[in-house]
């Protein structure tokens, strides 16, 4: 199938790299077709790109490469859709995102206008063998804006 998309063009979607979200995701109910996209200029970046909505992309990244003690508690009846046979089948990926120039974080300002995000407490659970996907909301007191201190990236616009 082919997608128009703002931030990649046309996309041409086999239906097998489809991943369904049966619920959506939070604030984006409607939207329950994605696809997993590489970045070729960064490595540790993914985009959830929404095959329902051309103009909706997300940037995903492991939890644990930034954050190496990244814990999920959650209850196991909320991962029933993705049909795990274990746990461990299961991958885990947080929203990265830009912070608003002047936003609060964790009580604070924030540090450098435009800085990165990563939502720890709503993060992707991702039943890869299955193609099933579901948002959690973490047990444990998780921030939503983990800010990320990275070296100056040269970030290039590309929508």
């Amino acid at each position: 199938m082919d997608v128009f998309t703002t931030r990649f063009g046309t996309l041409s979607v086999d239906s097998q790299d489809e991943l369904i979200f049966e619920s959506g995701l939070i604030g984006l109910e409607h939207c329950r077709r994605w696809v997993v996209l590489s970045d070729t200029k960064n490595p540790t970046l993914g985009w959830l790109q929404s095959l329902d909505e051309g103009h909706i992309a997300l940037g995903v990244v492991s939890p644990r490469r930034f954050v190496p003690d990244y814990q999920l508690r959650i209850d196991r009846a909320e991962l029933q859709f993705l049909e795990l046979t274990t746990t461990r089948d299961a991958e885990v990926v947080v929203i990265a995102s830009r912070q608003a120039q002047g936003q609060q974080v964790g009580g604070q300002a924030g540090g450098q206008a435009g800085g990165l995000t990563l939502n720890l407490r709503a993060p992707l659970v991702i039943n890869v063998e299955r193609r099933r996907g579901c948002q959690v909301i973490a047990k444990d007191d998780l921030p939503v804006q983990f800010p990320l201190s990275l070296p100056s990236l040269p970030l290039k616009r590309t929508a």
